[in-house]
């Protein structure tokens, strides 16, 4: 307990020492149009050492597709064994501007029964966007970080998830994205996060360096910017418009408490309003005995059993704590510290506060 709150008290204090600073608008968003886009592929693993899906009826068809395509027909009725073959599913991200040619990450893991991807190659698979278009090819050997080990009296050890591997540009890309920057009628850049007051500032800051009217908020998010067309002028200002310097306004007063670890973590704009907090603790403690009861000697009588039950209430005192009008976030922490709260405390104290309505600030709970 000691241990976090000197831990918290440290995060808050370099919190609030250090001062607002400017940030480049690359930092706070992105234009809109270039993004990444994902791609998904279904494929067959092969190679494995006695790993893989076995006779899943699937997998035998998906190899017979494949041996197909290669000119090879399986007589009827013949299935083949398949413990060195899996089905999987194939994942990639296509990051904006990608050309033809170019080489991409890929992520493949086990769709069936495969116990291990370790080992195996990849046969060569498209990779299909949300339209159903071909955008890339994948093949290559798995880079496996996972291990599987099981002995023949059922044994087994795993370490990690061996079902799942990466091919480092596993995939080749077939097919460019159009994002369109270079002819739309105006640029608009997105903030990651709403906030009006930031937006008026990025729009500030570029009609600063291109001339008032140059940038316009559309809303809390959006801003658009007027630019002449043509790739090679648009990549010049986005470039500058990039490296601009804004000073971003203060985020919205939030506390945000992880209820399944005890982790609280409080911004520098949270205040409290007057308020008196007391934090008491109270132990109730029972314990039951038996104790074996003797007759007399020549009594006649019988040994039985005598029950004993002690009952203690143990409540640990603390003084009520006085939050001055308007705390700042220094204030709460020492308040907090002098009732000796524990992590799981600080949140029943939070939301006490909250509902009081002393907490200026949403209250997240996660």
């Amino acid at each position: 307990m000691f241990r976090f709150r000197l831990i918290l008290a440290a995060l808050i204090a370099s919190l609030i020492a250090i001062p607002a600073s400017a940030d480049r608008i690359k930092d706070l968003g992105g234009f809109q149009g270039i993004r990444t886009n994902q791609l998904t592929g279904y494929g067959i693993v092969v190679g494995l050492a006695g790993t893989g899906d076995d006779n899943l009826e699937y997998t035998i068809q998906s190899v017979k597709a494949v041996a197909s395509r290669l000119g090879l027909q399986l007589p009827a009725g013949i299935n083949p064994g398949l413990k060195n073959a899996a089905v999987v599913m194939i994942t990639a991200d296509l990051p904006p501007f990608a050309k033809p040619g170019q080489r991409i990450d890929i992520t493949v893991a086990s769709m069936g029964k495969a116990k291990s991807l370790r080992g195996g190659a990849l046969i060569l698979t498209p990779l299909m966007g949300a339209d159903g278009q071909i955008y890339a090819m994948a093949q290559g050997n798995l880079a496996v970080g996972g291990l599987g080990v099981e002995g023949k009296d059922g044994s087994s050890v795993v370490i990690n998830v061996p079902s799942t591997g990466r091919i480092p540009e596993g995939a080749t890309v077939e097919r460019a994205v159009a994002t369109g920057f270079e002819t739309s009628p105006a640029l608009t850049f997105n903030l990651a996060r709403s906030d009006f007051t930031t937006a008026q500032s990025v729009a500030a800051a570029i009609n600063a360096r291109f001339g008032g009217g140059a940038a316009e908020a559309v809303d809390g998010v959006s801003i658009r910017i007027k630019a002449p067309t043509g790739a090679d002028t648009r990549a010049t200002i986005m470039s500058e418009i990039e490296n601009l310097d804004v000073v971003p306004a203060e985020p919205p007063a939030r506390v945000i408490v992880n209820a399944r670890t005890g982790t609280v973590v409080i911004n520098s704009a949270v205040r409290v309003g007057p308020a008196a907090v007391t934090h008491g603790k109270l132990t109730v403690r029972i314990d039951e005995k038996e104790t074996v009861v003797q007759p007399l000697p020549m009594s006649q009588g019988q040994t039985a059993k005598e029950q004993k039950s002690g009952v203690a209430v143990d409540e640990e005192k603390r003084p009520m704590f006085l939050l001055a009008p308007g705390p700042k976030l220094a204030d709460i922490v020492k308040a907090v510290n002098a009732i000796g709260a524990s992590p799981s405390d600080l949140v029943a104290i939070l939301e006490a506060l909250k509902e009081a309505g002393a907490l200026k600030a949403e209250l997240i709970i996660l």
